[in-house]
């Protein structure tokens, strides 16, 4: 007897599944838009995949002249090149996912009409990818980190390594929630991507990246602990500087809110998936 394999496609799905068996059998497909992404980022250019190392170092370089030399902001002993180029490429990771994430349904509106595969692969790749561009932009720090520890002038918390995947993973959950919520606006207007822009940048400020959290005043600093992305900051900075910290009450708080615009997020981008076509 023949047996004849189908698959249901059904838009109804609940709010907050993940998905994630259906991810995971199309874990081939995910891994090519990650790979898609990131050729195609640096196609036809001069320097090729060694913007990344690059543009992380001169836009720290611009940190140490702005806010190390004419600003005079603390590095808590650490060697600013150093402090401001993990910061850096901490945030860089982080405002990827926000951003991308946040155009998914306008980016892939011509292969989402005519192919069915699970949407959230488009979100999860660029997650992923942003994580491959921190992993390489990470090595140049770690030599820096090896370099001056050779030297006593930082000091590693070392017993803390094994727990950086979790800082990053967050701040890459954190990203791709916020930018699938604001996913679904932009399948209707298109100018709120420039505002994302704008608002990662604002908010860059009011997270411990270009400062330490020891240099924020009392008055402010319940507000900075509040903000989700300031607890996996402090955590990088903390284990592989070996300077700062962050109370244990903030990194839980932190997770909660991360955990929460996920759902949201995917909440959101289900609902959204069924009719985005008819408005973008």
């Amino acid at each position: 007897m023949q047996r004849n394999d189908y698959v249901l496609i059904d838009s109804h799905v609940g709010a907050f599944d993940l998905r994630l068996g259906e991810l995971w059998r199309y874990r081939e497909l995910v891994w090519l838009l990650t790979r898609r992404s990131f050729v195609v980022t640096y196609k036809q250019t001069i320097l090729g995949p060694l913007w990344l190392v690059v543009s992380p170092l001169l836009t720290s370089m611009a940190y140490v002249i702005l806010f190390g030399r004419i600003a005079g902001l603390s590095t808590e002993g650490v060697p600013q090149l150093l402090f401001y180029l993990l910061g850096t490429a901490a945030w860089t990771c982080f405002a990827a996912c926000v951003g991308r994430c946040a155009t998914t349904f306008v980016d892939n509106a011509g292969v989402f009409s005519k192919v069915w595969f699970p949407r959230l692969a488009a979100p999860v790749s660029t997650v992923l990818g942003a994580f491959v561009r921190l992993a390489i932009q990470l090595v140049l720090v770690l030599v820096l980190i090896a370099w001056y520890a050779v030297h006593g002038v930082v000091a590693p918390r070392w017993e803390l390594w094994p727990l950086v995947p979790l800082a990053v993973l967050q701040l890459g959950l954190l990203g791709m929630g916020c930018g699938i919520v604001v996913s679904s606006a932009t399948t209707r207007y298109r100018d709120l991507a420039v505002l994302v822009d704008f608002g990662v940048t604002l908010w860059m400020y009011a997270t411990p990246v270009v400062y330490p959290l020891s240099q924020v005043p009392d008055a402010l600093r319940a507000i900075v602990l509040a903000n989700p992305a300031t607890a996996p900051v402090e955590w990088l900075r903390m284990a592989l500087l070996g300077v700062g910290g962050v109370p244990v009450a903030a990194l839980a708080w932190s997770w909660a809110v991360t955990l929460a615009v996920v759902l949201l997020g995917v909440a959101v981008f289900n609902r959204v998936e069924r009719t985005f076509v008819d408005t973008v």
